[in-house]
């Protein structure tokens, strides 16, 4: 099965680049990479052109004003001009483990979303953290045993371990889920009245849950390693969470403001 990465990103080329690095080294490689830019300043136009030379898939970087934070609106144009029937989306601060895609691949079926895991990895070890220490063993046991990391049950890769299906909310984080498109097409991907930080993805799994799809998740499959930055700015919060708690009420799944607009 092909896949589309979609890589959502703002202002952080540095962590752009380890993310980039770490979908390069995959043990099985996407298809297409779509780089999905909620308003960057030119230096990560700049990277994105140079790490192009260099990678073994097709890298398209579309890019929108910047409005504030538009996390909907790109990953949707994103969404739209994906042109594989698997959607894998990694935030860009998340670099990817060596098995990241093969094992959404393995987790892909019909009738599911997949919700990676994540490992936060600390701030003392953030600005030298690559795609090598995130697939180094020793230095993740020693990362462990100095707290510079959590989650960390996350990297011991049990692949014969059952998952888990539900329908649950908690735990829903947008920077490590894949979908097949035509799901995402048919709930109308993500509400675009979300602006600002937060519970878009958690919406976006209500309507999932609507259409018909169950959440599907292995605890030690399908991992990223999300790299420390300080707290995003929450000035939205509570209009999103409203906009949940909409949702929550209805059995709807198609949202009227997504990659197609009926407002």
């Amino acid at each position: 099965m092909k896949t589309s990465v979609i890589v959502s990103t703002y202002n952080r080329p540095s962590a752009l680049k380890k993310v980039i690095d770490g979908l390069i080294n995959q043990k099985h490689l996407p298809n297409e990479v779509i780089i999905a830019d909620d308003g960057s300043n030119n230096e990560t136009k700049i990277l994105v052109k140079n790490i192009k030379k260099r990678a073994p898939f097709p890298i398209i970087h579309i890019w929108q004003r910047d409005k504030g934070f538009r996390l909907s609106r790109i990953k949707n144009k994103a969404i739209k001009i994906a042109q594989y029937e698997y959607i894998i989306f990694l935030d860009g601060d998340c670099i990817p483990h060596k098995f990241f895609i093969a094992d959404h691949l393995f987790l892909a079926e019909k009738g599911y979303f997949v919700q990676g895991k994540r490992i936060l990895v600390g701030q003392k070890i953030e600005p030298f953290f690559s795609y090598k220490e995130a697939n180094s063993l020793i230095f993740l046991l020693k990362a462990i045993l100095t707290n510079k990391i959590s989650n960390w049950h996350h990297i011991f890769r049990i692949k014969k371990f059952p998952c888990f299906k539900n329908r649950k909310l908690r735990g829903i984080k947008g920077c490590n889920m894949s979908f097949f498109k035509e799901d995402l097409i048919a709930i109308n991907g993500f509400n675009e009245d979300f602006i600002g930080w937060g519970r878009e993805d958690s919406e976006l799994v209500v309507r999932c849950y609507n259409y018909g799809l169950y959440r599907k998740e292995h605890p030690f499959l399908a991992i990223c390693f999300h790299l420390w930055h300080p707290p995003a700015p929450k000035n939205n919060l509570l209009k999103n969470e409203l906009l949940l708690e909409k949702i929550l009420k209805t059995d709807k799944y198609f949202c009227d403001n997504g990659i197609l607009k009926r407002k």
